[in-house]
């Protein structure tokens, strides 16, 4: 099989882990109505996601590095069962509860496999490029499950939505599980992966860490608190537009900058530009009220701020090596899942007054200026005592 076939059977599954943990959402409103259950109840369908994240991710990515193969499967598996289980009551809130933690336990498993995939499957020179193409996967699921939630619930109900779901993440598992049974192409050294007890120590993957709650934290608050924002600004409508217009300049970024940044070994520089222009936007949401505006600030932010998550795991990647890409991996996404937990109720906590919350955003992104200027500037300085055969034992 073509590695760039298996990087699309995989980048697939990526987005339908997105697609299906927001399948609820954009129709919150509808989905209390017809499953009889309150607005917080159906908020908590997506709430599973990061907590089982935060609970699965370093084992998830302990497998990854010592059983790739039966640990992928195993995330797609659930995936594609999670989905067809929701369909067992398409308007029952018990088994949408259920498919939602069936496929929130294969979330790190497919997720924490991105470099993982770029690093078995692809020539050095070729990896950031994969890598990239495995995050803004991710956000394509984002967007898709913003834009095609409340068509698809008006067109068929709540049936035909979760069907589409269903047939695109059955489609991508199988997909996933004809690709895990090709071997290797680059499959490194399997004595290095020993222990979890290298990233205590690691100064470098703490950093990307600590940017990575910074980044993805941000980007779930904004979506989060959003419409709650710009309702005291007199544009509660147009928040979906926004975040959709954010997210779609992320997509942009992720598929543009990473390898550019690459080459020219520029990723710290590339961070520090994402928080600080970030940072700016919120400001100017502060001070400038106007929906075109803020699409344009939200795009632009979008796309450095979101470009930054395939840079981090492209840089984690090189710094542990291939052989622990997938425990690097795991703690990064442990972090970011994080960061979107405690920044949305950070955020929460002041979001009767619109210009804290957004202030709040603000003083978050300049934090994460101050770590990202603590990073290398070159990406070659980062090599790791840990990822070499003489720090295995470590």
């Amino acid at each position: 099989m073509n590695r760039w076939v298996i990087l699309a059977g995989y980048a697939l599954l990526a987005a339908c882990t997105q697609l299906l943990w927001l399948a609820y959402a954009p129709i919150t409103t509808q989905t209390h109505r017809i499953m009889g259950v309150s607005q917080g109840a159906v908020g908590d369908l997506a709430v599973i996601f990061p907590l089982m994240y935060v609970i699965l991710a370093l084992p998830a990515g302990r497998w990854l590095d010592t059983g790739f193969g039966r640990a992928l499967g195993l995330g797609a598996v659930l995936t594609g069962a999670g989905a067809l289980l929701r369909l067992a009551g398409p308007s029952s809130y018990g088994w949408a509860v259920a498919g939602q933690f069936v496929i929130a336990a294969g979330q790190p498993f497919v997720l924490n496999a991105i470099t993982k995939v770029a690093a078995r499957h692809f020539p050095a020179k070729e990896r950031t490029v994969a890598v990239s193409i495995g995050s803004v996967a991710l956000f394509i699921g984002i967007l898709a499950a913003v834009l095609t939630g409340e068509p698809l619930l008006h067109a068929g109900g709540l049936t035909l939505l979760l069907w589409v779901q269903a047939i695109v993440a059955v489609l991508a598992a199988a997909w996933v599980l004809a690709a895990v049974r090709v071997p290797a192409a680059f499959p490194g050294d399997p004595s290095v992966a020993v222990s979890l007890r290298w990233l205590r120590g690691d100064r470098f993957i703490w950093l990307l860490a600590g940017l990575l709650f910074v980044g993805m934290g941000v980007f779930n608050a904004v979506a989060t608190w959003l419409d709650s924002i710009l309702t005291h600004f007199g544009h509660g409508g147009a928040s979906g537009y926004l975040i959709a217009i954010m997210t779609a300049g992320g997509i942009v970024g992720g598929a543009l900058l990473p390898d550019i940044v690459a080459k020219r070994d520029q990723r710290r520089r590339l961070l520090q530009i994402a928080v600080v222009v970030s940072a700016v936007a919120f400001a100017v949401l502060a001070g400038v009220h106007s929906p075109a505006v803020g699409g344009v600030v939200l795009f632009v932010a979008g796309f450095f701020l979101l470009a930054g998550l395939p840079v981090v795991l492209d840089w984690s990647e090189l710094h542990a090596g291939p052989e622990r890409a997938g425990a690097a991996a795991g703690f990064l996404l442990l972090s970011g899942n994080l960061g979107g937990v405690i920044l949305a109720l950070v955020v929460q906590a002041v979001v009767g007054n619109p210009y804290l919350s957004l202030g709040a955003l603000a003083a978050v992104c300049l934090a994460g200026l101050a770590l990202a200027t603590r990073l290398p500037a070159r990406g070659a300085a980062t090599t790791s005592a840990a990822a070499t055969p003489e720090g295995a034992a470590q």
